[in-house]
Order: C-alpha cells, then structure tokens, then sequence
C-alpha cells in the first residue's frame, strides 16, 4: 500500500503536476498534526520554512482535497481540521472542555441504516463531528437526587 506522500506524487504525476516542496511540507504537517486547521498547518510548516504564507497553505489544501488525499472536517464553530483521507473516524467533540476523542465509523453504522432505509440517504459518518459533553467533564456535573 502507498503511503500519502507516494499516492501524492503518483497523482500529481498522473495529472501533470509536480510535488513541490510546499505540497510535501503541507502533507508532511498534516500527516505528523493529524487534525489540524490551516493555520495550525501554517505555523508547523513556517517552522521549517519561514516564507511559506497562509494563502499557499489554504491552495495547497484545496488541492490535497481535491485529489482525495486528504480530508477535512469541521469539529465545532471554528476553522475546519484537515487529516489524511485514509483516517476515517466519527469525532466526539466536548463543547465544555474542546477534548475530541474519535470512534470508528461503524459505531453510526444503525443510524446510517435507519437513513438510508426513511430516505435513500447514504451517510458519511468520516466528516462527522458529534458535540457533547465528554467523560470526564460529565463526572463535574452535580448529580441529580430524586
């Protein structure tokens, strides 16, 4: 199996375009940030390369998308998070304390069912983002008494 930055370079190639060393620090951010937004991507590639600027990344980005590459996923209110495409997972995001913790697909395999069944709809639960409440800010919460 090819790794992101093989599959890239076979795609572009195919496409007539070349890796150049801004698509291969993109790709490298995105691979070692693992969700990460534009900017974050931004500021770790700036630090191997100062010159590179916001507009190339989001372009850069645009095309990764584009290729199939790499996804992206909007975890709440802000910026989208981009991620290899091969990372396939439902994120559950805390809207208290901003924690996202990620779940397989499967896991929303009934509701993909129950959607498909009511109104030929077919999910895909991998640009997904659940809000609620996690674990361990649920366990702060002041229990109810009867």
């Amino acid at each position: 199996m090819d790794t992101a930055p093989e599959q890239l370079r076979r795609t572009l190639h195919e496409r007539g375009l070349r890796m150049t060393p801004q698509r291969q620090l993109v790709l490298d951010a995105i691979t070692a940030l693992a969700h990460a937004t534009p900017e974050q991507i931004c500021a770790h590639v700036r630090r191997i390369t100062p010159t590179v600027n916001i507009t190339t990344v989001y372009r850069t980005l645009e095309l990764l998308e584009r290729l199939g590459v790499v996804r992206h996923t909007h975890l709440g209110h802000g910026a989208p998070v981009y991620s290899l495409d091969e990372h396939e997972h439902v994120h559950l995001v805390c809207h208290r304390c901003g924690r996202v913790d990620e779940v397989p697909c499967e896991a929303l395999a009934d509701l993909g069912e129950a959607l498909r069944a009511a109104k030929n709809f077919r999910l895909d639960p991998s640009h997904l983002a659940l809000s609620g409440v996690c674990g361990q800010c649920g366990a702060k919460e002041p229990r109810e008494t009867s």
